[in-house]
């Protein structure tokens, strides 16, 4: 059975559809420590790119976004984009030991997943052990171009990333934890942004 020419275009546009307006976003992530001070006090945490929160991703609906992790830390590392819906890319995901082996020292891995049908503000983090505690950051999703937002667009726009502080070593916290079966020490300040706030006769808070 032949087709005709009109079936025959229309079979082709719908294999390659020639108004596609998804973008590739490339981002590099580089895990490393850093000294910081919280509440007068100074520790090494572990941070992507030295940034505490992490840096923001920015995309669109649909848009394809491949970011590259290399890990610099002696622990290993995994990132969960919490939130994006993982089609037919599961070992994106990022839990570690269940839908991919971590990133050991020194090594790299690349990230790949579209962000289907989504829009909004989510978050990524890392999915290993606490290191999500100071390894965290936010997914600014888009709407299309040319598709307004699905509520009057607002005149300013600024990403808030709520946290915890802990002035002891994260890991040693949730490492008490598990040995005594009790549950981990509350933190000692929520942090915005990455600031706990002022601290009385501290240079920095």
């Amino acid at each position: 059975m032949f087709m005709s020419w009109v079936q025959m275009l229309l079979f082709v546009s719908l294999l390659f559809p020639t108004s596609v307006q998804s973008e590739i976003r490339h981002y590099s992530f580089t895990v490393v420590l850093k000294n910081t001070t919280r509440l007068c006090a100074t520790k090494p945490i572990v941070t992507v790119n030295g940034k505490f929160p992490g840096p923001t991703l920015y995309a669109r609906e649909d848009d394809n976004v491949l970011v590259n992790v290399t890990n610099l830390i002696k622990d290993n590392v995994t990132i969960h984009w919490h939130g994006v819906k993982q089609l037919r890319t599961g070992w994106s995901d990022g839990p570690a030991y269940i839908t991919q082996c971590p990133i050991q020292p020194g090594r790299s891995y690349l990230y790949n997943f579209t962000l289907t049908g989504q829009r909004g503000t989510l978050l990524w983090h890392a999915h290993i052990s606490w290191l999500r505690s100071t390894m965290h950051g936010a997914i600014v999703i888009l709407p299309k171009k040319g598709v307004p937002y699905p509520f009057p667009k607002p005149d300013k726009q600024k990403v808030i990333v709520l946290g915890e502080w802990w002035k002891s070593d994260a890991e040693a916290v949730i490492n008490e934890a598990l040995q005594t079966g009790l549950a981990p020490n509350v933190s000692d300040a929520h942090t915005i942004n990455g600031h706990t706030g002022p601290v009385p006769n501290c240079s920095y808070g």
